[in-house]
């Protein structure tokens, strides 16, 4: 990996950034140097993205100079930041899933040959970029076709063929497999041999230590330690963070009931003209269960959830404990017993301008609390959300904020928090701690645990692996839209689980 000799890319000094009843970031320190791989870790509200925002132009601080390569800078908008060379890769891809791959990497920034675009000169343009940093793509397919590894490097390349040196990546290994994420880092490897310098925000502290030179620790909106990964380890990281050990997802001391909660029998998502996103997919969950589903995302996951929830038209069949829900609507089905926690918090679990109040009521406007008379009953669902932010360490001044003024982390833990207050009987849970921070993540795998005990059926699907293993009392695989195999957790290493849902075997590997 290319060293800097000292040279500074990005320096920040004496940040501060203050937004209506929260201080983001103050008084923070940064120095990045050139040629490296410095990553930002802290818990969530800790002010890491807020801070990339301001270094990307998103926002401008209320204090403080941002420095690029020894020139002083005051960006006023993301272009003059692109102008400057730095380029971000957001956690939430920014890609237009019917467009090709060629026509998302050159969207906004066109080469012209007259009155037209000159694709000739973008495609020549962007073969070279992809073989400097070792990634080969089908440029001519929509993205649509892509699963998300390969989408995260779109999203790289269309940062680097608008000129950025300096790329600010948001979580990039959320929602990789392992064998994805060896392939990333040896991206970024590319990318800083040839004179790139890369910012890594994550909460993954495996992975930081493993890829990093230097790693840059926020709490509370500032800075409190930068260190090397070479004399640190996991849990010294995690007490600089939160002040508590690493947390595990460990423990099978669960106690499954006989009684099923979950049956799906030969479910079946059709597209007309296309493969079945989901294909004659059986599942049952009992009452106290935790059945985990693998997968690389794309590969049929969303479409069997929402199949189940009845958002999906499908065919087949879905019994909550022990009624046939098949024909019923998501309405319906939630009054059944069913919970959801969804793929994107954003386009499905929020409404990002309301409330927070608003916001923990959804799907559960029918529970007595809500209610007075014909009428939503404000008073109640205030005092609900207060509980809700209170038992799920929600970071915020009050319920009455809007929901986008929350962290990313903040908002998955408002949303977890919203969907077990109903008491389900059944929970559908996507990603349930993606984004969040580990004392967040411990306390969301404590209440999925804890309503487990108390015999709530779980359905999880999660790209993180550790979790899944450490969760799940089985662990089901799905791959092109089928469940193509069950695993033990107590026997399977996120090694062995990352082969078989790329479509290989354990004996293909021997």
């Amino acid at each position: 990996m290319a060293k800097s000799d000292g040279v500074l890319a990005v320096e920040l000094k004496g940040i501060d950034k203050h937004f209506p009843g929260v201080i983001a970031n103050h008084d923070v320190d940064l120095s990045v140097k050139a040629g490296t791989i410095h990553a930002i870790v802290g818990e969530n509200g800790a002010g890491k993205s807020t801070l990339m925002k301001t270094l990307y132009g998103m926002h401008q601080p209320d204090a403080g100079t941002i420095t690029v390569n020894g020139v002083t800078q005051h960006f006023r908008s993301p272009s003059e930041a692109i102008a400057a060379g730095i380029g971000m890769v957001h956690q939430h891809f920014m890609l237009a899933d019917n467009f090709t791959v060629l026509e998302n990497i050159i969207l906004g920034a066109e080469p012209s040959n007259g009155q037209r675009i000159d694709f000739d000169a973008a495609r020549a343009e962007v073969h070279k970029l992809a073989e400097s940093v070792g990634t080969h793509l089908d440029l001519d397919v929509p993205v649509s076709e892509l699963g998300v590894g390969k989408r995260q490097r779109v999203e790289i390349l269309k940062v680097l063929f608008r000129g950025a040196k300096i790329l600010i990546l948001d979580e990039p290994t959320a929602v990789l497999v392992p064998q994805e994420v060896d392939e990333l880092f040896l991206t970024l490897r590319h990318l800083v041999d040839d004179g790139a310098t890369i910012l890594f925000i994550s909460h993954k502290l495996k992975e930081v230590l493993a890829v990093s030179d230097e790693i840059t620790v926020m709490r509370d909106g500032t800075t409190v330690a930068t260190v090397l990964p070479s004399k640190t380890d996991r849990g010294q990281l995690a007490e600089l963070m939160v002040g508590s050990e690493l947390p595990s997802p460990e423990g099978r001391d669960s106690e499954i009931r006989s009684d099923v909660a979950l049956k799906v029998e030969h479910l079946t998502v059709s597209s007309p003209g296309q493969r079945d996103s989901v294909h004659d997919a059986s599942i049952t969950v009992h009452s106290g269960e935790i059945v985990g589903i693998a997968g690389v995302e794309g590969n049929g996951q969303f479409e069997l959830c929402t199949a189940i929830l009845g958002i999906t038209h499908s065919t087949g069949s879905v019994e909550i404990t022990g009624h046939d829900v098949t024909h019923h609507n998501t309405h319906d089905r939630r009054r059944a017993g069913l919970a959801y926690i969804p793929f994107d918090r954003h386009r499905e679990g929020l409404m990002l301008e309301a409330p927070l109040w608003e916001n923990t009521m959804l799907g559960r406007e029918h529970m007595p609390q809500f209610r007075r008379g014909p009428l939503i009953d404000t008073r109640g669902a205030k005092r609900d959300a207060r509980a809700v932010i209170e038992r799920f360490s929600v970071l915020t001044p009050s319920e009455t904020v809007p929901a986008f003024a929350l962290s990313g982390g903040n908002q998955q833990k408002l949303l977890v928090g919203r969907e077990l207050s109903s008491e389900p009987r059944v929970l559908v849970a996507a990603h349930p701690t993606r984004g969040v921070d580990i004392g967040a993540q411990a306390a969301i795998w404590d209440e999925i645990r804890r309503a487990r005990d108390a015999g709530l059926a779980v359905l999880l699907i999660s790209a993180d692996l550790e979790e899944l293993i450490g969760l799940s009392d089985t662990i089901l695989v799905m791959f092109d839209g089928e469940l193509t195999a069950t695993l033990d957790p107590a026997k399977v290493t996120p090694e062995i689980l990352g082969t078989y849902m790329t479509g290989g075997t354990v004996e293909a590997t021997k």
